[in-house]
């Protein structure tokens, strides 16, 4: 790897940027991509490298001028969970087994503890400072548990004015439109609230914490990875 590759890629990492690197294999020219646009000309070359970082996997393609290796690198997933409820332990473990960094936001200190929170990042702020400070991402996904509204909605409101690939909120279907009945009068658009994941998670009948914390994370990788 040349060194002025190596530089952006570590600049990249620092800046949760994502980047694609090309290599041609028969001449071993390298270029380091920001954007798609930049190989929009090539339609092939362009679908490859978006493939490329919505998969998360490297490929080599055939193209007119030669093979080319199409290396994704992506910053890293991030899972900000707001609530220190049994269904977020659950969740925690699995987020964690699926390479997520985990925040746990819990104003309430009795229930975020290290003994029920070991291994991750906690935060007692009220949600809606706390995920100012975590500057969502197009990586980052967002999880209401608390199942309280004081607590959940400002979370809410912060987490659909951004980029995050996901936003989910506990919640019954009449609990889910009361929820979005308030933020609309709060000033939510339309188009915001239809990004809510609510009731939160796949629906595979869950019933226990760790179900619905399995239905949670099937819906968070079926979201990360849809076409």
């Amino acid at each position: 790897m040349k060194r002025a590759t190596l530089d952006a890629l570590v600049e990249g990492r620092k800046a949760r940027q994502a980047l694609v690197r090309l290599i041609w294999i028969e001449s071993g020219e390298e270029r380091i991509l920001t954007d798609t646009s930049e190989v929009e000309d090539n339609e092939e070359l362009a679908t490859a490298v978006r493939n490329a970082l919505r998969s998360d996997r490297a490929s080599l393609l055939e193209t007119a001028s030669g093979q080319v290796f199409v290396h994704p690198f992506n910053p890293p997933l991030r899972l900000a969970i707001v609530g220190a409820v049994h269904i977020a332990q659950r969740l925690t473990r699995l987020a964690l087994d699926l390479d997520y960094a985990v925040t746990i936001i819990d104003p309430r200190r009795g229930f975020l503890t290290e003994a029920r929170f070991p291994s991750v990042t906690r935060v007692h702020d009220w949600p809606d400072d706390a995920l100012r400070n975590f500057e969502l991402d197009a990586r980052s996904a967002v999880v209401t548990l608390s199942h309280d509204a004081k607590i959940d909605e400002p979370a809410l409101d912060v987490a659909l004015r951004s980029p995050c690939f996901y936003v989910g909120a506990l919640g019954s279907r009449r609990t889910q439109q009361k929820r979005r009945d308030r933020l609309a009068e709060a000033g939510m658009t339309d188009e915001e609230l239809a990004r809510i994941h609510g009731p939160v998670g796949l629906d595979l009948g869950a019933r226990s914490p760790a179900e619905i914390a399995l239905s949670i994370a099937a819906e968070l990788t079926a979201t990360l990875r849809a076409d």
